[in-house]
Formats: structure tokens, sequence, C-alpha cells
């Protein structure tokens, strides 16, 4: 698996887990879900994703988004 679809991957279990957890504890989950959100809209446009950087040292395959 490339390192984008591991960071897509990561980012909807995320946002599926903390809507979950939402109904469930607290709406203050929600806060997860937004972060990521915001996250993945910055790296669409700069191309950072610190979670990329973190799979690109430990040999994850790169892929056509985060080189």
């Amino acid at each position: 698996m490339t390192t984008d679809r591991i960071v897509m991957a990561f980012a909807g279990t995320m946002i599926l887990a903390s809507l979950a957890l939402s109904q469930v504890h607290s709406a203050y989950w929600l806060l997860v879900t937004a972060f990521v959100g915001a996250n993945l809209l910055q790296a669409a446009f700069t191309r950072f994703c610190p979670m990329a950087t973190f799979l690109k040292k430990v040999g994850s395959r790169p892929g056509a988004a985060f080189e």
C-alpha cells in the first residue's frame, strides 16, 4: 500500500471513530473530526502531511500525492 492510501485510510478511520465516539460519549470528539478535515485540506494545497512524513521515514512506498 502506498503512503497516499495509508494516509487516506487512517484519516477515514479517525473521522468515523470520532463521529461514533461523539454519539456515545461527548460532542467534543467532533474536534478530532474537524482537525483531521483541516489537516486534509491544508495537505491538498501545501503537499505537507505529518503522517506522510512519518510513513516516508519508516519506509512506506511513495505515492503520487506525497512524494
